[in-house]
């Protein structure tokens, strides 16, 4: 990480300087705001992180229980929310205390002996064989802690308002701050109180039985499985032998999804508990523990299950809805949404895909810096229009995935022809639950594909596929997208010509864009991070010779940032050529990258009026 440049500094690096708002941080819910956000789930943490690197805008996020959550039910962490983690400067830590999926075995019935279980397949998990990160399993009550670090750590000094909860909102049609928000206090001394409080963006992050898509006439569609699941996280003795690997056991007596968890001795135990009749009007979510247990033993038979303690338990039907909307918006609307919608708040499904935290997280990702854009006068207020646009057919992508593999999860014995075909489907799919699969469509955000051919091998629209290079002022090995934080800054990346020329031409002119769209007083990189990636080796030129662009001065004390010039010749520590590997053009190329991490644009080194043009339509002069 980078650090010092505006000073000296002596203690933890990862607290940056408070700035704007967040310099004298009220304690207070203020009457008025620029952006509420309610729930401090994973959208809403996320979202809080995000926010506090705009410490100009105005941003609070209100939570009805008393304090931190202590006892989260997600804990599956996929690979794309690893490398999430990493821009937000947590993963090296947050990877140390989790649980990594190495494997997945699977059970199935003994054909000598039906009643017992024998393991069919041993597969190695899909985390680490399609990027660099893994597939972690760590309590969703940790994750939400260290959003809550990077949210009070980062500029803007973005705490939760504890003990507030949403009663209901109204939208008007002027007025500074459009949305009025009825909240109450829940807690302390004001417990009780009612008040109104005013915003110019609310965020619905409030799950399932969301209160704001309630008051914005938002309806879940969709219904809900004939089908219910127990699930218990469980301290046990066993002489079940892949107690510590992840399984899918399929039984006579049912099916169990067992997931070991982060500490070495706690796990995870989804039990099957059959289908749910028509006339059942939920009686199943009442099913005592000790039947659950029961249950489970009889699944792992001739293997005995000895619960020590439970941590948590609960009984739930499995539901695949989306909303119709995630925002207040309607087509030929001509104002842009006011309240948005993320999470369990627009999109539920089941557990067994460790999906529902993921998903969450990527919507507050993708909404934050638009909001900070809008809401700083870097963008247009139809950028809003894009979250929506956006995020809306992934739900549906992840509710139809969840939908088979819930399917698959439940059937039984006699139902399955190739005891190989859930491995084989969970192998399959990998690319999906690993997160890099979602895939944004043409937008102001988003460019055409006409120059794609230039870098196969970073898909429009798709998250920023790291490969490592070697950062030429030291010849250390490092992955490119690594170096990005979730700044809000732009990323772009210069991929240089054989001789350079090109590249050097390019960056005279885009430095022209770079100024349009850069405030006066801002460094030079405020807005756009911009990368220089050579073809040769990183000793086979002097970095001093680079255009003046990639070796920009910033903070007030104007010193040179050294870390934006790579090499992509394979050297002593990186044996891939990121050309070769991401399939670049040898005549060079750009290709951009917002600040969520997804591929916008792909560009000639030719073109930088092209380039200029893109960011017209996605940002306002400074």
């Amino acid at each position: 990480m980078q650090f010092h440049h505006h000073g000296y500094v002596s203690a933890d690096p990862r607290v940056q300087d408070a700035a704007g708002l967040g310099i004298e941080r009220s304690p207070e819910l203020p009457d008025e705001m620029d952006v509420l956000i309610v729930g401090s789930g994973p959208a809403g943490m996320l979202l809080a992180a995000q926010m506090s690197q705009f410490p100009h805008v105005s941003t609070r996020i209100i939570e009805r229980r008393e304090g931190r959550l202590v006892l989260g039910q997600a804990d599956g962490i996929q690979p794309r929310s690893v490398e999430t983690f990493q821009a937000f400067g947590f993963a090296e830590r947050i990877v140390a205390e989790a649980y990594n999926i190495g494997w997945m075995n699977f059970w199935g019935p003994n054909p000598e002996k039906p009643a017992e279980i024998i393991r069919t397949a041993r597969t190695e998990d899909y985390g680490l064989k399609i990027s660099e990160f893994p597939h972690l399993i760590v309590n969703q009550a940790r994750v939400l802690d260290y959003f809550a670090e990077a949210a009070v750590h980062g500029p803007g000094r973005i705490a939760p308002d504890y003990g507030i909860e949403f009663v209901d909102l109204t939208v008007h049609d002027d007025g500074e701050y459009p949305v009025e928000v009825q909240v109450r206090y829940v807690a302390g001394d004001r417990a009780g109180e009612e008040r109104t409080v005013r915003a110019k963006y609310v965020v619905g992050c409030d799950g399932a039985r969301s209160g704001v898509r309630r008051s914005i006439g938002r309806t879940h569609v969709g219904a809900m499985a004939a089908h219910a699941w127990g699930v218990m996280d469980v301290l046990v003795n066993t002489d079940f032998p892949d107690w510590r690997t992840k399984c899918a056991i399929n039984a006579e007596a049912g099916n169990i999804l067992h997931i070991p968890r982060e500490g070495g001795y706690l796990s995870r135990v989804y039990v099957d508990l059959g289908e749910v009749p028509e006339d059942d009007n939920r009686t199943v979510r009442h099913t005592p523990l000790e039947a659950v247990i029961q249950k489970a033993n009889d699944i792992l038979h001739p293997y005995t299950l000895d619960v020590k303690e439970v941590a948590w338990h609960s009984v739930y039907e499995v539901g695949h809805r989306v909303t119709d909307g995630f925002d207040d918006s309607e087509p030929g609307d001509d104002r842009a949404p006011r309240v948005f919608l993320t999470g369990d708040a627009c999109h539920t499904h089941s557990a067994k895909a460790g999906q529902g935290m993921n998903v969450s997280m990527q919507d507050g990702f993708n909404l934050g810096w638009k909001l900070g854009y809008v809401l700083t006068g870097r963008s247009p207020e139809t950028l809003l229009s894009t979250y929506s646009e956006e995020r809306h057919p992934v739900a549906q992508q992840l509710i139809d995935f969840d939908r088979e593999w819930s399917t698959l999860m439940a059937r039984k014995p006699e139902e399955i022809s190739d005891p190989t075909e859930l491995a084989t489907f969970y192998l399959g799919t990998a690319e999906f639950p690993s997160g890099f699969m979602t895939q944004y469509g043409d937008s102001m955000i988003v460019a055409a594909d006409s120059a794609q051919q230039l870098a196969a091998g970073f898909p429009l629209g798709k998250r920023f596929k790291s490969v490592e290079v070697t950062r030429v002022c030291d010849g250390n090995a490092v992955h490119l997208g690594h170096h990005a934080r979730a700044d809000g800054r732009w990323r772009v990346y210069a991929f240089a010509d054989r001789s350079g020329e090109a590249l050097a031409s390019w960056a005279k002119a885009f430095t022209e864009t770079v100024g349009r769209f850069t405030p006066a007083d801002a460094d030079i990189d405020a807005i756009f991070d911009v990368k220089a990636i050579y073809q040769q080796r990183y000793d086979e030129f002097e970095i001093t010779a680079v255009p003046e662009l990639f070796l920009p001065k910033t903070g007030p004390l104007e010193l040179t940032d050294w870390e934006k010039v790579y090499a992509a010749a394979p050297s002593a520590w990186v044996a891939s050529d990121i050309f070769a590997e991401r399939e670049l053009s040898r005549d060079g190329v750009v290709v951009v990258v917002r600040p969520d991490q997804y591929v916008a644009a792909v560009l000639p080194l030719t073109d930088p009026e092209g380039l200029a043009a893109f960011f017209a339509g996605a940002l306002l002069p400074a």
